[in-house]
């Protein structure tokens, strides 16, 4: 896990080094999240489904690419009831108008309760409005893929340094 945390982070300092600006900040919020389990038995197929709300709270980098496009990786720490993860966004963010943007981009989830399977990939996409230029509010949706899918609605704000 140490390997990926500091692979995305070398990653957004690769990204850095043409940038424009790079800032850091902290996030928190709530998840409305959708846990779905598909299970085969002698050939018999079950899904189980449930849905939870939960917490976030992460630090992220903006590094700018230009005027209007950004990098934008995370790491966020998530609880679901009785799912615990590691999630690693790495986002595009482009800003279309003064304070609204879209974001959009990979993630890679790391189930911290898991015994076999920890890491599951989603693909987040969203918006975001800057109060400031130091405070914003996002929110987005993670869709996820495998037999263990961990999907869910991400609302929060942000503050940069």
């Amino acid at each position: 896990m140490k390997k990926l945390v500091l692979g995305a982070f070398l990653f957004a300092g690769t990204l850095g080094m043409t940038a424009q600006e790079t800032r850091f900040g902290v996030k928190a919020g709530v998840d409305f999240a959708t846990v779905e389990q598909t299970v085969t038995v002698m050939g018999f197929t079950a899904t189980a489904k449930g849905s939870e709300t939960g917490f976030f709270v992460g630090g992220f980098a903006e590094i700018g690419v230009n005027e209007s496009f950004a990098i934008q990786p995370e790491v966020l720490y998530v609880s679901i009831k009785d799912f615990n993860l590691l999630n690693v966004p790495v986002l595009g963010k482009y800003t279309f108008a003064e304070k609204f943007n879209v974001m959009a981009g990979p993630s890679i989830n790391y189930l911290l309760d898991a015994e076999e399977d920890e890491f599951k990939v989603n693909v987040d996409f969203g918006a975001g409005y800057d109060f400031t230029e130091d405070l914003d509010v996002s929110a987005r949706y993670s869709m996820g893929f495998g037999d263990v899918k961990v999907s869910g609605i991400y609302v929060g704000v942000g503050y940069k340094f």
